[in-house]
């Protein structure tokens, strides 16, 4: 009954006979089986899409933040000019400092925080560090102050599009 089924009703239709049927009897039980588990089989391949985006996103702002702290280094920053520069940003981004943000999210103290942001947090934060490179050199900026300012602003301009769209960087829950 099965196969006749499957070579004549759409997989929806199946899904909805079976899901319906009398589970007694053995067709219509093997059926809800059988869907049970292609929703399941489904629902990981979703969810490591989602990982694998994730991680893909997290890769890049690695490459971003690498890239800027190279452009800002050439400009006179250095690696604690660039940590306080980045560390502003966050706050613009987020409305909270670095430590406010992990002890939300609950990231242990030696962790980045990028590493358990959402992916469109990470996306946000590769967003404004693009910005600010591409900025920094365009305007020929040098120095901490004047730089800092350009990546508070390009994440200030960010965090904008982000809450005119409903959402809210730091309301959003860890990944």
């Amino acid at each position: 009954m099965v196969q006749i089924l499957k070579e004549l009703l759409t997989r929806y239709a199946c899904y909805l006979i079976a899901q319906n049927g009398d589970s007694r009897k053995e067709e219509i039980a093997f059926a809800q089986n059988y869907f049970a588990i292609q929703t399941r089989r489904a629902e990981l391949v979703e969810q490591r899409l989602l990982e694998y985006e994730r991680v893909k996103a997290r890769e890049k702002l690695s490459q971003t933040e690498k890239q800027l702290s190279g452009i800002l280094y050439e400009r006179g920053v250095d690696n604690q000019g660039f940590a306080v520069i980045r560390s502003k940003g966050d706050q613009a981004l987020f409305r909270l400092n670095t430590q406010m943000l992990k002890r939300k999210m609950s990231v242990p103290d030696n962790r980045p925080v990028a590493d358990f942001l959402p992916t469109i947090s990470i996306k946000a934060k590769d967003l404004a560090a693009e910005m600010t490179g591409l900025n920094v050199q365009s305007k020929d900026l040098k120095g901490q102050v004047k730089i800092e300012k350009e990546h508070v602003d390009n994440n200030l301009a960010v965090r904008n599009m982000l809450t005119q769209r409903g959402i809210v960087p730091e309301d959003l829950h860890p990944a």
